[in-house]
Protein backbone atom coordinates (compact mmCIF):
# COMPACT_ATOMS: atom_id res chain seq x y z
CA UNK A 1 0.00 0.00 0.00
CA UNK A 2 1.53 3.86 -0.90
CA UNK A 3 1.54 6.68 0.98
CA UNK A 4 -1.50 8.79 1.25
CA UNK A 5 -1.40 12.00 -0.87
CA UNK A 6 -0.38 14.94 1.01
CA UNK A 7 -3.61 16.76 0.50
CA UNK A 8 -5.59 14.12 2.44
CA UNK A 9 -6.45 14.16 5.92
CA UNK A 10 -4.86 11.54 8.16
CA UNK A 11 -7.17 10.45 11.68
CA UNK A 12 -3.66 11.09 13.70
CA UNK A 13 -0.58 13.40 13.11
CA UNK A 14 2.41 11.76 15.56
CA UNK A 15 5.01 14.31 15.99
CA UNK A 16 7.82 12.25 17.53
CA UNK A 17 9.87 8.76 16.50
CA UNK A 18 10.80 7.94 19.96
CA UNK A 19 9.60 4.99 21.70
CA UNK A 20 6.18 6.73 22.69
CA UNK A 21 5.74 8.37 19.18
CA UNK A 22 6.01 4.60 17.59
CA UNK A 23 4.17 3.04 20.60
CA UNK A 24 0.99 5.27 19.59
CA UNK A 25 1.40 4.99 16.02
CA UNK A 26 1.63 1.15 16.03
CA UNK A 27 -1.39 1.13 18.78
CA UNK A 28 -3.49 3.56 16.81
CA UNK A 29 -3.21 1.65 13.36
CA UNK A 30 -3.99 -1.41 14.79
CA UNK A 31 -7.30 0.02 15.59
CA UNK A 32 -7.83 1.25 11.80
CA UNK A 33 -7.28 4.87 12.65
CA UNK A 34 -5.07 6.61 9.54
CA UNK A 35 -1.31 7.85 10.86
CA UNK A 36 1.27 9.74 10.12
CA UNK A 37 4.33 9.82 11.83
CA UNK A 38 6.99 12.49 11.10
CA UNK A 39 10.42 12.07 13.27
CA UNK A 40 13.31 14.81 12.36
CA UNK A 41 15.64 12.12 12.46
CA UNK A 42 16.12 8.70 12.71
CA UNK A 43 13.78 6.12 14.95
CA UNK A 44 14.73 6.01 18.73
CA UNK A 45 17.50 8.77 17.67
CA UNK A 46 17.51 10.69 21.01
CA UNK A 47 16.53 9.90 23.97
CA UNK A 48 14.92 6.07 23.01
CA UNK A 49 18.12 4.67 22.44
CA UNK A 50 19.79 5.95 25.64
CA UNK A 51 18.63 4.46 27.84
CA UNK A 52 19.82 1.34 30.43
CA UNK A 53 18.19 -1.40 28.40
CA UNK A 54 16.06 -2.43 31.26
CA UNK A 55 12.21 -3.38 30.81
CA UNK A 56 11.74 -2.98 35.08
CA UNK A 57 9.76 -1.90 37.61
CA UNK A 58 12.09 0.12 38.95
CA UNK A 59 12.96 -0.85 42.38
CA UNK A 60 13.96 2.53 43.56
CA UNK A 61 10.74 3.73 42.56
CA UNK A 62 9.09 2.67 45.83
CA UNK A 63 11.25 4.70 48.36
CA UNK A 64 9.08 7.48 46.66
CA UNK A 65 5.92 5.60 46.16
CA UNK A 66 5.20 5.52 42.85
CA UNK A 67 3.30 2.54 43.63
CA UNK A 68 0.70 3.05 40.59
CA UNK A 69 4.09 3.17 37.97
CA UNK A 70 5.70 0.51 39.45
CA UNK A 71 2.69 -1.98 39.32
CA UNK A 72 2.21 -0.95 35.73
CA UNK A 73 5.82 -1.43 35.01
CA UNK A 74 6.28 -4.99 36.37
CA UNK A 75 3.16 -6.01 34.73
CA UNK A 76 4.67 -4.86 31.71
CA UNK A 77 7.88 -6.75 32.33
CA UNK A 78 6.00 -10.36 31.11
CA UNK A 79 3.82 -8.72 28.50
CA UNK A 80 6.89 -7.22 26.63
CA UNK A 81 8.83 -9.93 26.78
CA UNK A 82 6.16 -12.28 25.32
CA UNK A 83 5.20 -10.00 22.32
CA UNK A 84 9.10 -9.31 21.61
CA UNK A 85 11.33 -12.80 23.15
CA UNK A 86 14.07 -11.82 19.97
CA UNK A 87 15.06 -8.37 21.50
CA UNK A 88 13.82 -8.93 25.21
CA UNK A 89 15.04 -11.32 27.65
CA UNK A 90 15.14 -12.38 31.63
CA UNK A 91 18.00 -10.96 33.45
CA UNK A 92 18.51 -11.85 37.19
CA UNK A 93 20.08 -8.79 39.11
CA UNK A 94 22.52 -8.91 42.33
CA UNK A 95 21.85 -6.74 44.97
CA UNK A 96 24.78 -6.71 48.08
CA UNK A 97 23.85 -5.50 51.00
CA UNK A 98 25.77 -3.00 52.11
CA UNK A 99 25.52 -2.19 56.07
CA UNK A 100 25.88 1.75 55.66
CA UNK A 101 23.86 2.31 53.33
CA UNK A 102 19.55 0.72 53.73
CA UNK A 103 19.05 -1.79 55.65
CA UNK A 104 18.73 -5.29 54.90
CA UNK A 105 14.94 -5.33 56.56
CA UNK A 106 14.28 -2.76 53.71
CA UNK A 107 15.56 -4.05 51.18
CA UNK A 108 13.83 -7.13 51.92
CA UNK A 109 10.39 -5.60 52.49
CA UNK A 110 11.21 -3.52 49.03
CA UNK A 111 11.61 -7.15 47.01
CA UNK A 112 8.35 -8.97 48.40
CA UNK A 113 6.15 -5.81 46.95
CA UNK A 114 8.67 -6.05 43.89
CA UNK A 115 7.46 -9.86 43.63
CA UNK A 116 4.35 -9.43 44.36
CA UNK A 117 2.88 -6.16 42.99
CA UNK A 118 2.94 -6.96 39.56
CA UNK A 119 1.35 -10.52 38.80
CA UNK A 120 5.02 -12.27 38.17
CA UNK A 121 4.09 -15.57 36.26
CA UNK A 122 7.45 -16.64 34.50
CA UNK A 123 9.96 -14.22 36.28
CA UNK A 124 11.74 -16.04 39.01
CA UNK A 125 11.43 -14.88 42.49
CA UNK A 126 13.70 -13.29 44.65
CA UNK A 127 16.09 -15.21 46.69
CA UNK A 128 19.24 -14.38 49.41
CA UNK A 129 22.98 -15.08 47.98
CA UNK A 130 25.86 -15.83 50.15
CA UNK A 131 28.41 -14.11 48.68
CA UNK A 132 31.33 -16.49 49.90
CA UNK A 133 29.94 -19.40 48.10
CA UNK A 134 27.74 -18.13 44.92
CA UNK A 135 29.70 -16.76 41.70
CA UNK A 136 28.40 -13.27 42.26
CA UNK A 137 30.51 -12.53 44.72
CA UNK A 138 33.87 -13.38 43.17
CA UNK A 139 33.95 -9.98 41.48
CA UNK A 140 33.35 -7.81 44.18
CA UNK A 141 35.59 -6.58 47.07
CA UNK A 142 36.11 -8.63 50.21
CA UNK A 143 33.18 -7.02 53.24
CA UNK A 144 30.14 -7.67 51.42
CA UNK A 145 28.50 -11.50 52.65
CA UNK A 146 25.19 -10.58 51.40
CA UNK A 147 23.12 -9.80 48.74
CA UNK A 148 19.59 -10.53 47.52
CA UNK A 149 18.74 -11.34 44.16
CA UNK A 150 15.79 -10.85 41.92
CA UNK A 151 14.12 -10.99 38.37
CA UNK A 152 14.02 -7.83 35.18
CA UNK A 153 14.25 -7.89 31.30
CA UNK A 154 16.52 -6.56 29.39
CA UNK A 155 15.49 -5.14 25.98
CA UNK A 156 17.40 -3.49 23.15
CA UNK A 157 16.09 -0.53 23.43
CA UNK A 158 16.45 1.32 19.63
CA UNK A 159 15.32 -2.07 18.10
CA UNK A 160 12.27 -1.96 20.13
CA UNK A 161 11.08 1.69 18.72
CA UNK A 162 12.11 0.29 15.26
CA UNK A 163 10.19 -2.90 15.89
CA UNK A 164 6.75 -0.62 16.62
CA UNK A 165 7.63 1.74 13.87
CA UNK A 166 7.78 -1.32 11.39
CA UNK A 167 4.51 -2.75 12.85
CA UNK A 168 2.73 0.54 12.82
CA UNK A 169 3.51 0.96 9.08
CA UNK A 170 2.60 -2.56 7.92
CA UNK A 171 -1.01 -2.21 9.58
CA UNK A 172 -1.12 1.07 7.27
CA UNK A 173 0.33 4.03 8.83
CA UNK A 174 2.89 6.53 6.91
CA UNK A 175 6.27 6.73 8.84
CA UNK A 176 8.04 9.60 7.77
CA UNK A 177 11.95 9.91 9.03
CA UNK A 178 14.04 12.83 8.36
CA UNK A 179 10.91 15.42 8.70
CA UNK A 180 11.15 18.21 10.81
CA UNK A 181 8.30 19.86 11.61
CA UNK A 182 7.81 23.68 11.43
CA UNK A 183 4.33 24.89 12.04
CA UNK A 184 0.63 23.27 13.36
CA UNK A 185 -2.39 24.70 13.56
CA UNK A 186 -5.91 24.69 13.47
CA UNK A 187 -7.62 25.36 10.14
CA UNK A 188 -10.94 24.22 8.46
CA UNK A 189 -11.47 21.57 11.19
CA UNK A 190 -8.23 19.74 11.19
CA UNK A 191 -4.95 20.06 11.87
CA UNK A 192 -2.26 21.32 9.44
CA UNK A 193 1.03 20.39 9.76
CA UNK A 194 3.78 21.86 7.31
CA UNK A 195 7.43 20.32 7.86
CA UNK A 196 10.58 19.84 5.91
CA UNK A 197 12.02 16.84 4.18
CA UNK A 198 14.51 16.18 1.31
CA UNK A 199 14.80 19.93 1.35
CA UNK A 200 11.43 21.02 0.47
CA UNK A 201 8.15 22.38 2.17
CA UNK A 202 5.05 19.80 3.29
CA UNK A 203 1.61 19.66 4.22
CA UNK A 204 -0.14 17.07 5.95
CA UNK A 205 -3.59 17.35 7.42
CA UNK A 206 -5.08 15.65 10.26
CA UNK A 207 -7.75 15.67 12.89
CA UNK A 208 -5.86 14.67 15.68
CA UNK A 209 -2.47 15.57 16.95
CA UNK A 210 -0.36 13.84 19.07
CA UNK A 211 3.00 15.92 20.12
CA UNK A 212 5.81 12.65 21.66
CA UNK A 213 8.26 15.24 20.70
CA UNK A 214 10.45 13.20 24.06
CA UNK A 215 12.61 16.27 24.98
CA UNK A 216 11.10 18.56 22.35
CA UNK A 217 7.78 18.17 23.57
CA UNK A 218 7.89 21.41 25.49
CA UNK A 219 9.87 23.24 21.99
CA UNK A 220 6.74 22.09 19.64
CA UNK A 221 4.41 23.57 22.32
CA UNK A 222 5.98 26.82 22.40
CA UNK A 223 7.62 26.78 18.20
CA UNK A 224 5.14 24.71 16.40
CA UNK A 225 1.56 25.19 17.71
CA UNK A 226 2.52 28.54 19.55
CA UNK A 227 0.17 27.34 22.67
CA UNK A 228 1.45 27.21 26.04
CA UNK A 229 0.64 24.73 28.72
CA UNK A 230 0.17 24.48 32.35
CA UNK A 231 2.50 21.18 32.11
CA UNK A 232 6.25 21.65 32.05
CA UNK A 233 9.01 18.78 31.28
CA UNK A 234 12.03 18.61 33.30
CA UNK A 235 14.92 17.68 31.37
CA UNK A 236 17.27 15.30 33.10
CA UNK A 237 20.58 14.02 31.89
CA UNK A 238 21.53 10.12 32.05
CA UNK A 239 25.09 8.91 31.06
CA UNK A 240 26.32 5.66 30.64
CA UNK A 241 29.72 4.07 30.48
CA UNK A 242 31.01 0.53 28.54
CA UNK A 243 34.27 -1.03 29.48
CA UNK A 244 35.50 -4.52 28.38
CA UNK A 245 34.10 -7.14 30.69
CA UNK A 246 34.45 -6.79 34.17
CA UNK A 247 33.02 -10.62 35.21
CA UNK A 248 32.21 -14.02 33.55
CA UNK A 249 28.54 -14.83 34.72
CA UNK A 250 25.49 -13.73 33.01
CA UNK A 251 23.98 -12.14 36.01
CA UNK A 252 23.71 -7.93 36.49
CA UNK A 253 24.08 -6.32 39.81
CA UNK A 254 22.24 -2.96 41.24
CA UNK A 255 24.79 -1.01 43.53
CA UNK A 256 23.23 1.60 46.16
CA UNK A 257 25.46 4.74 46.81
CA UNK A 258 26.26 7.29 49.33
CA UNK A 259 24.73 9.69 47.90
CA UNK A 260 20.53 7.51 47.72
CA UNK A 261 21.44 6.56 43.76
CA UNK A 262 21.34 3.36 42.81
CA UNK A 263 23.71 2.09 39.64
CA UNK A 264 23.62 -0.89 37.09
CA UNK A 265 26.50 -2.75 36.24
CA UNK A 266 25.27 -5.31 33.03
CA UNK A 267 26.51 -7.59 31.10
CA UNK A 268 26.89 -6.10 27.40
CA UNK A 269 27.08 -7.30 24.02
CA UNK A 270 28.87 -10.47 25.13
CA UNK A 271 32.65 -8.76 25.57
CA UNK A 272 31.88 -5.79 27.63
CA UNK A 273 30.38 -4.70 31.23
CA UNK A 274 27.24 -1.01 30.95
CA UNK A 275 27.71 0.70 34.07
CA UNK A 276 24.98 3.65 34.62
CA UNK A 277 23.20 5.93 35.11
CA UNK A 278 23.65 9.46 36.05
CA UNK A 279 21.10 12.09 36.92
CA UNK A 280 21.69 15.41 36.99
CA UNK A 281 19.67 18.87 35.69
CA UNK A 282 20.03 19.41 31.96
CA UNK A 283 18.65 22.89 31.29
CA UNK A 284 15.38 23.95 29.44
CA UNK A 285 17.02 23.82 25.60
CA UNK A 286 17.66 20.25 24.26
CA UNK A 287 20.77 19.36 22.03
CA UNK A 288 22.95 16.42 22.17
CA UNK A 289 24.13 15.44 25.43
CA UNK A 290 27.80 14.02 25.96
CA UNK A 291 28.89 12.37 29.19
CA UNK A 292 30.88 14.88 31.59
CA UNK A 293 34.02 14.03 32.77
CA UNK A 294 32.44 14.77 35.77
CA UNK A 295 30.05 11.57 35.14
CA UNK A 296 32.29 9.23 33.82
CA UNK A 297 34.30 9.63 36.97
CA UNK A 298 31.09 9.39 39.26
CA UNK A 299 30.73 6.31 37.43
CA UNK A 300 33.65 4.78 37.79
CA UNK A 301 33.61 5.52 41.69
CA UNK A 302 30.69 4.16 42.61
CA UNK A 303 31.54 0.77 40.33
CA UNK A 304 35.57 0.65 42.09
CA UNK A 305 33.24 1.03 45.61
CA UNK A 306 31.83 -2.49 44.65
CA UNK A 307 34.29 -4.75 42.19
CA UNK A 308 37.77 -5.77 43.37
CA UNK A 309 38.72 -4.98 40.13
CA UNK A 310 38.94 -1.14 40.11
CA UNK A 311 37.14 0.73 37.58
CA UNK A 312 39.29 4.12 35.77
CA UNK A 313 38.50 6.55 32.72
CA UNK A 314 41.12 4.72 30.91
CA UNK A 315 39.15 1.57 30.88
CA UNK A 316 35.94 3.54 29.16
CA UNK A 317 35.77 2.16 25.28
CA UNK A 318 32.27 4.01 25.04
CA UNK A 319 30.26 6.50 26.81
CA UNK A 320 26.29 7.24 25.29
CA UNK A 321 24.14 9.86 26.97
CA UNK A 322 20.55 10.93 26.97
CA UNK A 323 18.53 13.57 27.86
CA UNK A 324 15.17 11.85 29.73
CA UNK A 325 12.08 14.44 29.47
CA UNK A 326 10.37 14.22 33.11
CA UNK A 327 7.42 15.41 33.97
CA UNK A 328 8.58 18.49 36.13
CA UNK A 329 6.54 17.77 40.12
CA UNK A 330 8.73 20.00 41.54
CA UNK A 331 11.17 17.41 43.00
CA UNK A 332 14.41 19.09 44.36
CA UNK A 333 16.78 16.56 42.62
CA UNK A 334 16.54 14.83 39.83
CA UNK A 335 17.12 11.72 40.87
CA UNK A 336 13.22 12.24 42.54
CA UNK A 337 11.58 13.57 39.83
CA UNK A 338 8.82 10.97 38.77
CA UNK A 339 9.44 8.82 36.03
CA UNK A 340 5.57 8.43 35.53
CA UNK A 341 3.67 9.80 32.39
CA UNK A 342 1.45 12.71 32.12
CA UNK A 343 -0.73 13.10 29.09
CA UNK A 344 -1.99 16.34 28.22
CA UNK A 345 -5.05 17.23 26.06
CA UNK A 346 -5.89 20.15 24.77
CA UNK A 347 -8.85 20.18 22.78
CA UNK A 348 -10.40 24.15 22.53
CA UNK A 349 -14.02 23.45 22.85
CA UNK A 350 -14.30 20.33 21.96
CA UNK A 351 -12.50 20.88 18.53
CA UNK A 352 -9.35 19.80 16.83
CA UNK A 353 -7.59 18.16 19.81
CA UNK A 354 -3.93 18.05 20.32
CA UNK A 355 -2.26 15.65 22.96
CA UNK A 356 0.98 16.21 24.64
CA UNK A 357 3.05 12.99 26.20
CA UNK A 358 4.95 14.11 29.18
CA UNK A 359 7.62 11.94 30.95
CA UNK A 360 7.56 7.74 30.97
CA UNK A 361 9.99 5.26 30.36
CA UNK A 362 10.43 2.44 28.25
CA UNK A 363 8.82 -0.23 30.03
CA UNK A 364 5.55 1.56 30.33
CA UNK A 365 5.37 2.74 26.32
CA UNK A 366 2.70 0.28 25.34
CA UNK A 367 0.31 1.52 28.91
CA UNK A 368 1.00 4.87 27.81
CA UNK A 369 -0.05 4.23 23.78
CA UNK A 370 -3.40 2.42 25.60
CA UNK A 371 -3.52 5.44 27.44
CA UNK A 372 -3.50 7.79 24.53
CA UNK A 373 -6.02 5.77 22.83
CA UNK A 374 -8.39 6.06 25.53
CA UNK A 375 -7.96 10.04 25.70
CA UNK A 376 -8.25 10.51 21.88
CA UNK A 377 -10.94 7.84 21.45
CA UNK A 378 -13.84 10.72 21.15
CA UNK A 379 -12.05 12.41 18.36
CA UNK A 380 -11.66 9.32 16.76
CA UNK A 381 -15.13 7.71 15.57
CA UNK A 382 -13.26 5.02 13.29
CA UNK A 383 -10.87 3.61 15.66
CA UNK A 384 -12.30 0.20 17.20
CA UNK A 385 -12.47 -0.03 20.87
CA UNK A 386 -10.59 -2.96 21.58
CA UNK A 387 -6.93 -2.77 23.19
CA UNK A 388 -4.34 -5.60 21.46
CA UNK A 389 -0.91 -4.42 21.41
CA UNK A 390 -0.24 -6.58 24.85
CA UNK A 391 -1.39 -10.32 22.94
CA UNK A 392 0.12 -9.24 18.76
CA UNK A 393 3.74 -9.71 18.38
CA UNK A 394 6.04 -7.37 16.93
CA UNK A 395 7.54 -8.46 13.69
CA UNK A 396 9.96 -11.34 14.37
CA UNK A 397 8.71 -11.85 17.97
CA UNK A 398 6.33 -14.23 16.47
CA UNK A 399 7.17 -17.66 18.62
CA UNK A 400 7.08 -18.32 22.57
CA UNK A 401 9.85 -17.14 24.97
CA UNK A 402 11.75 -20.32 25.49
CA UNK A 403 11.79 -21.31 21.81
CA UNK A 404 14.73 -19.07 20.60
CA UNK A 405 17.16 -21.59 20.15
CA UNK A 406 14.74 -23.15 17.84
CA UNK A 407 14.41 -20.57 15.48
CA UNK A 408 18.33 -20.51 15.74
CA UNK A 409 18.32 -24.11 14.68
CA UNK A 410 15.32 -23.68 12.38
CA UNK A 411 17.59 -20.78 10.69
CA UNK A 412 20.74 -23.06 10.42
CA UNK A 413 18.84 -26.34 9.36
CA UNK A 414 17.59 -24.23 6.31
CA UNK A 415 21.28 -22.35 6.03
CA UNK A 416 23.65 -24.91 6.82
CA UNK A 417 26.72 -22.87 5.77
CA UNK A 418 25.92 -19.97 8.30
CA UNK A 419 28.06 -19.70 11.00
CA UNK A 420 26.65 -20.44 14.05
CA UNK A 421 27.69 -17.34 15.94
CA UNK A 422 25.84 -14.86 13.05
CA UNK A 423 22.78 -17.18 13.02
CA UNK A 424 22.53 -16.35 16.89
CA UNK A 425 23.11 -12.71 16.40
CA UNK A 426 20.56 -12.58 13.82
CA UNK A 427 17.55 -14.25 15.50
CA UNK A 428 18.76 -12.02 18.69
CA UNK A 429 18.19 -8.98 16.37
CA UNK A 430 15.24 -10.00 13.95
CA UNK A 431 13.97 -13.17 15.52
CA UNK A 432 11.85 -14.63 12.79
CA UNK A 433 12.45 -12.13 10.22
CA UNK A 434 16.42 -13.21 9.83
CA UNK A 435 15.07 -15.92 7.31
CA UNK A 436 14.42 -12.41 5.21
CA UNK A 437 17.99 -11.24 5.62
CA UNK A 438 19.07 -14.63 4.11
CA UNK A 439 16.42 -15.04 1.44
CA UNK A 440 17.87 -16.36 -1.90
CA UNK A 441 21.48 -17.05 -0.31
CA UNK A 442 23.24 -20.41 -0.83
CA UNK A 443 26.74 -19.23 0.42
CA UNK A 444 28.14 -16.80 2.21
CA UNK A 445 29.24 -15.16 -0.91
CA UNK A 446 25.81 -14.64 -1.93
CA UNK A 447 25.61 -12.49 1.52
CA UNK A 448 27.79 -9.90 -0.08
CA UNK A 449 30.44 -7.69 0.84
CA UNK A 450 31.35 -7.94 4.79
CA UNK A 451 32.07 -4.79 6.23
CA UNK A 452 33.36 -5.18 9.58
CA UNK A 453 32.63 -7.80 12.49
CA UNK A 454 30.27 -9.70 10.94
CA UNK A 455 28.14 -7.60 9.21
CA UNK A 456 27.00 -8.44 5.45
CA UNK A 457 25.86 -6.78 2.43
CA UNK A 458 22.46 -8.23 2.81
CA UNK A 459 21.74 -7.51 6.22
CA UNK A 460 22.51 -3.41 5.22
CA UNK A 461 20.72 -3.96 2.23
CA UNK A 462 17.70 -5.24 4.67
CA UNK A 463 17.86 -2.78 7.10
CA UNK A 464 17.94 0.03 4.57
CA UNK A 465 14.78 -1.49 2.92
CA UNK A 466 12.44 -2.40 5.91
CA UNK A 467 14.20 -0.81 8.49
CA UNK A 468 14.65 3.21 7.54
CA UNK A 469 18.33 2.73 7.73
CA UNK A 470 20.43 5.69 5.82
CA UNK A 471 23.76 5.89 7.45
CA UNK A 472 26.40 3.93 9.26
CA UNK A 473 25.77 5.43 12.74
CA UNK A 474 21.71 3.96 12.36
CA UNK A 475 23.05 1.13 11.56
CA UNK A 476 26.50 0.53 14.13
CA UNK A 477 24.60 1.92 16.68
CA UNK A 478 20.58 1.86 16.59
CA UNK A 479 19.46 -1.13 14.68
CA UNK A 480 22.40 -2.68 16.38
CA UNK A 481 25.59 -2.38 18.52
CA UNK A 482 28.05 -3.52 15.96
CA UNK A 483 29.96 -0.20 16.42
CA UNK A 484 31.58 -1.75 19.21
CA UNK A 485 33.71 -3.39 17.26
CA UNK A 486 34.04 -1.56 14.09
CA UNK A 487 37.33 0.64 12.99
CA UNK A 488 37.22 4.28 11.98
CA UNK A 489 38.43 2.74 8.64
CA UNK A 490 35.20 0.09 8.31
CA UNK A 491 32.73 2.61 9.40
CA UNK A 492 33.79 5.05 6.91
CA UNK A 493 33.11 2.57 3.99
CA UNK A 494 30.08 1.28 5.47
CA UNK A 495 29.28 5.21 5.10
CA UNK A 496 30.20 5.36 1.58
CA UNK A 497 28.52 2.01 0.56
CA UNK A 498 25.30 3.15 1.87
CA UNK A 499 25.43 6.87 0.65
CA UNK A 500 25.51 5.10 -2.93
CA UNK A 501 22.93 3.33 -2.26
CA UNK A 502 20.85 6.03 -1.31
CA UNK A 503 22.02 8.37 -4.54
CA UNK A 504 20.93 5.40 -6.45
CA UNK A 505 17.40 5.39 -5.75
CA UNK A 506 15.54 7.30 -8.43
CA UNK A 507 12.89 8.66 -6.36
CA UNK A 508 11.94 7.64 -2.53
CA UNK A 509 10.12 4.63 -2.45
CA UNK A 510 7.13 3.70 -0.41
CA UNK A 511 6.91 0.31 1.13
CA UNK A 512 3.83 -1.36 2.75
CA UNK A 513 2.14 3.01 3.50
CA UNK A 514 6.41 3.88 4.64
CA UNK A 515 7.49 6.95 3.26
CA UNK A 516 11.36 6.51 3.02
Amino acid sequence: MNARALDEIYDLAIIGGGVNGCGIARDAAGRGVSVVLLEQGDFAGATSSASTKLIHGGLRYLEQYEFRLVREALAEREVLWAIAPHIIRPLRFVLPHHAGLRPAWLLRLGLFLYDHLGGRKRLPATRTLDLARDPAGRPLREGYRRAFEYSDCWVEDSRLVVLNALDAAERGADIRRGTRVVSASRENGAWRVEFEQDGARRVVNARVLVNAAGPWVHEVLAHVLRANSPANVRLVQGSHIVVPRLYEHDRAYIFQNADGRIIFAIPYEHDFTLIGTTDRDFGRTPTRPVASEEEIAYLCAAASEYFRQPVTPGDVVWTYSGVRPLYDDGASKAQEATRDYVLELDDQDGRVPVLSVFGGKITTYRRLAEHAMQKLAPYLPAASKASWTGTAPLPGGDFAVTDQPRVVAQLLRAHPWLDEHLARRLVVAYGTRAMRILDGARSTHDLGRVFGADLTEAEVRYLMREEWARTAEDVLWRRSKLGLRFSSDETAALDAFMAESVSQRAAPASLRGIAQ
